[in-house]
Order: structure tokens, then C-alpha cells, then sequence
């Protein structure tokens, strides 16, 4: 019974978390203003949440990163102030795309360092293939007479 209520109470609750959400959102000027905070708020990972956004993240941790986003905005604080002030919080790990710097170098160098190094190997094979295909195209003598005596034989078995 007391599962029950504990259920109904949070069924009630969640319309009022989603219009406190969308609170924020309704509290802009402009629509320019409106969607400056959904871009940003995409563009942050929740630092709980495993590859999500604060956008579409239920987590506290998100709402409060939102909130600040919504307060920051209302502060007159630009884009780069806001992505900054977070990463100062949380960590570089709350951009989806980092900066590029001396710390983040092999971060976007390792797919281009991946795709070089699966090209050479191709190429390699490739040419040591066709260097061992030149080279076992002729028989030499020795194995000439070898395969026409194992033909013979062949041809003498009395089991074929």
C-alpha cells in the first residue's frame, strides 16, 4: 500500500519537475536568446550521465549545470564565459568537443593517426603480395621435373 502512494506521489510530482524545467526556458526575451540556451545547454555532457547532454539529462547534477546556464544568460555573460565557467567547475570532460591544446593534442590526432596507420599496413601487405607473386610465377627446373614425377606417379596408380 505505502508503494502505491509513494508511486502516485511521484506520478504527481514529475509534471511539476518538467514545468520547473520549462520555467527557464519561458523566461527568455527573445527567441534568439531561447535557443542560444538549448545550443548550449546540447553542447555540455552531463558529468554524471555517461554520454548524455544536460539538455536531455534528468539527473540533479544537470538541472543545477541548466540553471546556471539560465542565470549566467540572464547575467549578460557570453557563450565562452558559460562553457568556461563550467569547465572551471566540473572539468574538461563536460564539453563534447575540447579545446585543442597541449593536453588534448592525441585526443584528436589519434583518428587520423589511426586511419595513416591502417593505410600502411594495407599497402604494405599489398606490396609484399605482389613481390611474392613475381616471384613464385616461374617454376624453376628442379620443381618442374618434381611435379611432372608426381604426375606420373598419378597417372600409374592403379587405385584411380
Amino acid at each position: 500500500m505505502g508503494r502505491r502512494i509513494a508511486m502516485w506521489v511521484l506520478a504527481l510530482m514529475l509534471p511539476l519537475q518538467l514545468a520547473a524545467d520549462e520555467a527557464n526556458v519561458q523566461g527568455f526575451d527573445s527567441l534568439q536568446e531561447e535557443q542560444r540556451y538549448r545550443e548550449l545547454i546540447s553542447e555540455l555532457r552531463c558529468p554524471k550521465c555517461q554520454n548524455q547532454n544536460i539538455a536531455d539529462s534528468n539527473a540533479p547534477i544537470s538541472r543545477d549545470m541548466r540553471d546556471a546556464v539560465y542565470r549566467m544568460m540572464q547575467d549578460g555573460a557570453s557563450d565562452d564565459d558559460i562553457v568556461g565557467a563550467l569547465v572551471d567547475r566540473f572539468g574538461e570532460f563536460v564539453r563534447y568537443n575540447p579545446e585543442l591544446d597541449r593536453r588534448t593534442v592525441l585526443l584528436w590526432a589519434t583518428p587520423a593517426i589511426a586511419v595513416g596507420t591502417g593505410l600502411l599496413v594495407v599497402a604494405g601487405i599489398v606490396i609484399r603480395s605482389r613481390r611474392r607473386g613475381e616471384q613464385s610465377a616461374e617454376l624453376t627446373a628442379e620443381e618442374r621435373s618434381r611435379v611432372d614425377q608426381l604426375l606420373a606417379d598419378e597417372d600409374r596408380d592403379p587405385r584411380s
